[in-house]
């Protein structure tokens, strides 16, 4: 069965990631946001704190191995100080991560060595789609084979740093089953949108929309593919624990504010109604942060449920995310819908979980 005391590496990990979101991704998160502008300097020290090369076997370039349980750790960890800016540290991972998960072995030393070993670069994934009943599962971007190559057709939206990736995977429907493709820099028939996509939040991570018209691609994992639901979970797993630092951080803006305002003479954080909302504020951030360890552990143990238990962590801490992050603002009153608020920001970026998929995997 899984620990809940983290280990040694795990905890240092927590603490290191912990420090960096507390001291450098919060403090910026605002202007981040305003200015539509992550700094390079930002993301590569974040970067540098080896979350990636650490689920790198040293084969490849790493340095350990892969765990969702710590992945699941440090994200949270990471989004607690700002999510724009925990997704754009972890953007490499979406192409390395699905290559390590199921990527051929010529594909592991063909990119992993180079992502891993050098500095922060723009490596990225496209799975969503502009569809009312978007399913991962059934992708309308379609894969034909053609010789030993790939082509692929249709649009893609929200993915993250497009327009100067240097290669990207685009996950599409290949005979009714979802795979993943690696697209290179500038192919024939890729097309990136000018602008960047205009969304309620995360508006310092710049995001685009793709048209793919007859690009050629190679199949990620070679003729044999890979298991797409094992990459779908790893994002379910990785979004949840997003959702859990933006929830945890919203919390925790609340619970200190509520226990220095005053009003009547008293303290709003002993007002009955205040304290509830607190207390079940806590209570669903603690229940799906075990949720999510859960599928988590079971995802690195191989249990064939690990796939539901991932989808379920993954919708349940959407909802939590929304509850916890509006009731901050609920909490601060009028002071929580001014811009300059940081539970501002948390309520539109938590709100974001019921609709994005793909932005990080573990």
């Amino acid at each position: 069965m899984y620990s809940f005391e983290p280990n040694e590496e795990q905890q240092m990990l927590i603490d290191a990631v912990g420090k960096y979101a507390e001291n450098d991704l919060r403090p910026a998160a605002h202007d981040a946001e305003e200015n539509h502008d992550l700094p390079l300097k930002l993301i590569s020290k974040g970067w540098e704190l080896g979350f990636l090369q650490a689920s790198t076997p040293e084969v490849y370039g790493g340095f350990g191995e892969r765990s969702a349980v710590t992945g699941a750790l440090a994200v949270e960890e990471m989004a607690f100080g700002d999510l724009a800016g925990a997704l754009a540290v972890l953007t490499p991972s979406l192409f390395a991560t699905p290559i390590l998960l199921g990527g051929s072995e010529e594909q592991k030393q063909q990119y992993l060595p180079a992502i891993v070993g050098g500095d922060w670069a723009p490596y990225t994934a496209a799975l969503m789609e502009m569809s009312f009943d978007f399913d991962p599962s059934a992708l309308k971007t379609t894969a034909k084979a053609d010789g030993g190559s790939y082509v692929l057709n249709g649009e893609k939206i929200f993915v993250p740093f497009a327009k100067d990736a240097e290669a990207m995977i685009v996950y599409a429907n290949f005979n009714g089953v979802t795979q993943g493709f690696i697209v290179d820099k500038n192919a024939a028939g890729l097309a990136i949108s000018d602008e960047r996509e205009k969304i309620m939040g995360l508006n310092a991570l710049p995001m685009y929309r793709l048209r793919l018209e007859n690009v050629t691609a190679s199949r990620l994992g070679g003729a044999s593919g890979h298991d797409f639901g094992l990459i779908l979970s790893a994002m379910r797993i990785a979004s949840a624990s997003a959702a859990l630092g933006v929830a945890k951080s919203s919390f925790e803006y609340a619970k200190n504010y509520a226990k220095e305002r005053e009003a009547f003479g008293v303290k709003i954080a002993q007002k009955q109604a205040i304290a509830f909302m607190l207390a079940e504020m806590a209570t669903e951030i603690e229940a799906m942060r075990l949720l999510t360890w859960e599928a988590a552990w079971k995802l690195d143990n191989n249990k064939e449920d690990a796939c539901v238990s991932a989808y379920l962590a993954q919708t349940g801490s959407a909802d939590m995310a929304m509850m916890v992050t509006d009731r901050g603002v609920q909490i601060y009153g009028g002071h929580g819908y001014i811009r300059e608020n940081p539970v501002e920001l948390l309520l539109r970026n938590g709100r974001g979980f019921a609709m994005l998929l793909g932005l990080a995997i573990v």
